[in-house]
């Protein structure tokens, strides 16, 4: 057993399935790239155990509270997690989170961004630790984001 899965079995975390991509949607781009030392994982959202898109949905700031907003970050970096794992066979094999860039579906006038991404940074911080957790953040507002998500991450890591 690796450090991080054993880590995450410390604190009662599963990492989800693939993505159940909804019916009729085509995905044509991997959900991690590695490309030398860097792993650059794509856009993902909130799971839900069995893979599938997690509720709720919308936009944080009218059908999500900034709570919610902060859950959903969470599940999307376990869903990051059950990508780069898959990817790599090895989570032990990250020597760094670099570069993080969060997406919220906003209401209009809800400027909580960073509070919500900070779900997200909570948990990688929680799993590897502020050496190797520590990493650079970007926290946006979005008019919309794919299947009405509330949260979307994208980011790389160095192996």
């Amino acid at each position: 057993m690796s450090r991080i899965d054993d880590r995450l079995r410390e604190l009662g975390l599963t990492l989800p399935p693939p993505l159940r991509i909804p019916s009729g949607v085509k995905l044509p781009f991997n959900f991690v790239h590695v490309v030398g030392t860097r792993a650059l994982f794509s856009g993902h959202g909130p799971q839900a155990a069995d893979g599938a898109i997690a509720q709720p949905v919308g936009k944080v700031g009218r059908e999500l509270t900034p709570e919610e907003g902060y859950v959903a970050a969470r599940l999307t970096g376990l869903a990051i997690l059950g990508s780069l794992s898959r990817a790599l066979g090895d989570l032990d094999r990250i020597k760094g989170w670099t570069r993080v860039f969060g997406m919220v579906n906003s209401a209009p006038g809800f400027n909580q961004q960073p509070g919500v991404i900070n779900g997200f940074s909570d948990l990688i911080l929680e799993v590897f630790g502020p050496e190797i957790g520590a990493h650079s953040r970007s926290a946006v507002g979005m008019a919309e984001l794919p299947f009405n998500i509330p949260v979307e991450i994208e980011g790389e890591v160095e192996i």
